[in-house]
């Protein structure tokens, strides 16, 4: 396990062991863990971010920036951008191509290592302490592991325990803290993805350009991300599907013409979106990210809705760690889902109700795209965070018009 950047140890309420009373522990130091760590950090609190792995480590994700998660990110971040995009080309299951092209920037492509490394650089420079290689088992409300009713008990699998006013979870959906506060699922998905280095040629016709490929499986996509001298090629499709979504990524990468390169990397990864009525804390623990099961349902894009909550259960739980009684940390833990409910869950709203109508209809989703200007205006606009699919819907009558027309369906 390695220490960095402790903070003072005065001021501190310490118990017997030494350990001092936090009054925030994050769990999981991925782009909401970090983002949490840093929003509570930045109020003075004495912070510890605990991460089970060693960092970097690798993450299975396309690694795309898009406006809002760029607009989310601590004030000065610098962005490890490996490639900028200009150009998406769109096919219909291999067939249908057309590239559409943007004078402006649509969005970046980052690698997860680096990225997740330096938001984690970042919480720390703002005071928090951060500890890897340290996995926790269970947390605790009550019991003889907790003094009071202000605390938490954070049991790690090593047997020790450590204290704390607040907890956040960002642990990801499989996580023990989203377990604790009993979040729902309704929507499971998974992911495939091979990191591919190409020769400088075949880089080259990749740079500044991605693909979106809408599959053979109802709700499925491929993408191709360049990255320099590595092309990221992921498929997503609903659990269950296991076979057809590695064949379709076995077919996407053929017809690529990539099949030649052998892969550095081969991975897998299960999404989960959370249930409209599922909790979003527990008690004076709060979750966030993949934790809450907090992703764009129809994209499954996740690094903005995990920075964007990691920053407002970091600023909920600093008030949550100083509420007096169970009363007071109830009235702020409702007040962080009204916050997330009102903005990331209006956007999950309208993603189902896309998803729905993707599932249905993939051929009009492309001839929108790749056909009628506004729509891919649309598109432009949601990827640089100009605005949303829910503001959209909201103001243009003809997008309100199909949606309502699918829901019927």
């Amino acid at each position: 396990m390695s220490s960095d950047n402790a903070a003072q140890e005065a001021g501190r309420d310490v118990p017997g062991d030494g350990e001092p009373v936090w009054d925030v522990v994050v769990v999981g130091a991925g782009p909401a863990g970090a983002s949490a760590a840093y929003a509570a950090a930045s109020t003075g609190r004495k912070v510890l971010l605990l991460e089970k792995a060693e960092l970097p480590r690798y993450k299975t994700c396309g690694g795309g920036i898009i406006g809002p998660s760029r607009d989310a990110l601590p004030p000065g971040f610098e962005l490890p951008l490996r490639d900028r995009v200009h150009a998406v080309t769109f096919s219909l299951n291999g067939k249908l191509t057309r590239t559409r092209r943007s004078k402006r920037m649509l969005f970046g492509l980052i690698n997860r290592p680096e990225f997740d490394a330096g938001l984690v650089e970042v919480a720390k420079k703002a005071g928090a302490e951060v500890r890897t290689g340290v996995t926790v088992s269970r947390v605790e409300q009550h019991g003889s592991a907790v003094p009071d009713r202000r605390t938490v008990a954070i049991v790690l699998g090593d047997g020790r325990t450590l204290l704390a006013r607040a907890v956040v979870g960002a642990d990801g959906s499989a996580g023990r803290i989203g377990a604790h506060v009993g979040v729902k699922l309704d929507q499971v998905d998974l992911g495939l993805e091979a990191e591919i280095p190409v020769p400088a040629t075949v880089a080259e016709d990749w740079a500044g350009r991605v693909h979106l490929d809408w599959g053979p499986i109802p709700g499925s996509y491929g993408w191709v991300f360049p990255k320099g001298d590595t092309l990221t090629v992921g498929v997503i499709s609903a659990r269950g599907e296991g076979a057809g979504t590695k064949r379709y990524l076995e077919d996407f990468i053929a017809r690529l013409g990539l099949a030649g390169f052998e892969p550095s990397i081969s991975s897998g990864h299960l999404t989960r979106c959370r249930s409209d009525d599922s909790p979003l804390s527990r008690g004076r623990v709060l979750v966030c990210g993949d934790a809450a099961g907090l992703l764009e349902p129809w994209t499954r894009e996740g690094i903005s809705f995990a920075l964007r909550s990691g920053r407002l259960a970091g600023e909920w739980a600093v008030r949550i760690a100083e509420a007096q009684d169970a009363v007071d940390a109830r009235r702020q833990a409702l007040n962080y889902a009204f916050a997330i409910k009102a903005g990331l869950g209006v956007e999950m709203g309208v993603g189902r109700r896309m998803l729905t109508l993707f599932e249905r209809r993939p051929g009009l989703i492309h001839a929108a795209v790749t056909g009628f200007r506004p729509a891919w205006h649309a598109f432009a606009r949601v990827t640089r965070g100009t605005t949303t699919l829910a503001e959209i819907v909201r103001t243009h009558p003809v997008a309100r018009r199909v949606l309502s027309a699918m829901d019927k369906a």
